[in-house]
């Protein structure tokens, strides 16, 4: 009895039959490697956009903890008369410990805080009616980041990526320095975005060789000649499979990894090593001097990732969430990160990329302009400041405000997905074109939601 005769092509002989067997196992193995994620040809090739773009990366300096506008970045004089009011039961107004100066040509106030950054006001933008959907941590992170707080979905830094492209074949679209906050990988993830769009994540430390940063860049097993061999040998079978099968996306897109991985160790290198960088550069940013060193590290890591073509780069800052001990905790954390912001936006500045580069600096919400005991403000997403910088955004620029006490945002209201919008809108991205097909439906950063602020560009 024929019990094979539907299975094995009789005209088939033995010789091609154990090779088409063989090939199958091998097949098999590798199918179980590549998983079933959807791809998209050439996922990381350079594309144009929707319209004119007014930048072509992102830098975004991302204040974990939610950093108190009232005393940063949002004057309210009010507040000095009303100090130790009532606000609302056990409630009590406290006013800001520090003093507010006009900085640059254009007279921002900007607190004492800051004063290095203080001195490129002319260069911000400072979005003060931003508004925020929650007022915990890691939801409104996830917010910040993906769009929602309640489902998983692609983060700004995919999106974009998704839309645009890599401006370097050889690096990451997406990078993320010391990603921290609530959400976990899902700020940086792509969820239904193909993998390949996902942020890569970078440990840097304070006082840490960045070649330390990356410490699996390296194949400890198979030198660059076996390395080649490997992929010729995948891309062989994978030729043979599309000439057997057809086409398969995902497999394309596992060797697209692969491939990238083994670029990534000739240049990687090479763009993370800072000891390469001048003496005033490393003293510009701060490294080496203690406090701003490790985020100095961040933001000078970041230029020489932008300059390589990198299309999205967020750093992380941690340790703003000031309930209490604001005076002295709130003073540290802007000591850390100031000087290095400025020499951020000198550097860009001086080779000329801050015209295309919109660095955004801000948390997942702001603080209240009531006391939590007598030296802490609680969480406040109703109103809170945020600043954008180069990109094609207005310099020396105040928009939206909050009411009186910075409690709420009540004029240029910027809720998250308008934010979004904004943003996708100075990369030449419309955000309501930009979707992906997943389970049925056209998704979007911005949902169905999110107006673009085009008063905000030059």
């Amino acid at each position: 009895m024929d019990l094979c005769g539907n299975r094995i092509s009789t005209g088939m002989d033995r010789r091609a039959m154990l090779q088409t067997l063989a090939f199958g196992f091998g097949w098999t193995a590798f199918n179980g490697i590549a998983g079933s994620a959807p791809r998209l040809d050439d996922p990381l090739g350079s594309n144009a956009g929707h319209h004119a773009a007014t930048a072509k990366r992102v830098i975004f300096l991302y204040m974990s903890g939610a950093p108190s506008h009232i005393d940063t970045f949002d004057h309210k004089p009010a507040l000095a008369g009303l100090d130790g009011t009532e606000y609302r039961r056990n409630a009590r107004l406290l006013k800001s410990p520090w003093a507010f100066r006009p900085r640059g040509e254009s007279g921002l106030m900007i607190s004492d805080l800051f004063p290095e950054v203080g001195a490129h006001a002319d260069d911000l933008c400072l979005l003060r009616g931003m508004k925020a959907g929650i007022p915990a941590h890691a939801q409104a992170s996830l917010q910040m980041h993906t769009g929602s707080f309640q489902f998983v979905r692609p983060s700004m830094g995919a999106w974009s990526v998704y839309g645009l492209g890599s401006g370097n074949e050889n690096l990451p679209g997406f990078v993320t320095i010391n990603p921290s906050g609530g959400g976990g990988a899902g700020i940086y993830g792509s969820a239904f975005l193909p993998a390949s769009y996902q942020g890569t994540p970078v440990a840097l430390g304070r006082n840490q060789n960045t070649s330390e940063a990356l410490p699996n860049i390296r194949n400890q097993r198979h030198g660059d000649a076996v390395q080649k061999r490997q992929l010729t040998l995948l891309r062989q079978l994978e030729r043979e499979r599309e000439r057997q099968a057809g086409r398969v996306r995902d497999l394309e897109g596992v060797l697209e990894q692969y491939e990238l991985a083994f670029r990534m160790q000739a240049e990687v290198p090479d763009v993370v090593d800072l000891g390469t960088e001048d003496r005033k550069t490393l003293e510009m940013y701060g490294i080496g001097e203690g406090a701003t060193d490790g985020f100095g590290r961040q933001c000078l890591l970041a230029r020489r990732l932008a300059e390589e073509g990198v299309r999205f780069i967020e750093l992380s800052a941690g340790g703003w969430d000031t309930h209490r001990n604001m005076r002295e905790a709130l003073a540290g954390r802007c000591e850390a990160v100031d000087k290095p912001i400025a020499g951020l936006l000198a550097d860009l500045k001086q080779r000329r990329m801050l015209d295309d580069t919109l660095v955004i600096w801000g948390g997942e919400f702001g603080r209240t302009p009531y006391a939590q005991g007598d030296d802490g403000r609680d969480h406040n997403a109703r109103g809170f400041t945020m600043w954008m910088a180069g990109g094609g955004v207005r310099g020396g620029m105040n928009y939206g405000s909050t009411d009186e006490t910075g409690g709420e945002a009540v004029e240029g209201v910027m809720d998250i997905h308008d934010w979004h919008a904004t943003v996708l809108h100075a990369l030449g991205l419309d955000h309501e074109q930009l979707t992906y097909n997943h389970a049925g439906r056209d998704f979007r950063l911005t949902d169905v939601h999110g107006n673009v602020h085009r008063d905000i560009f030059a």
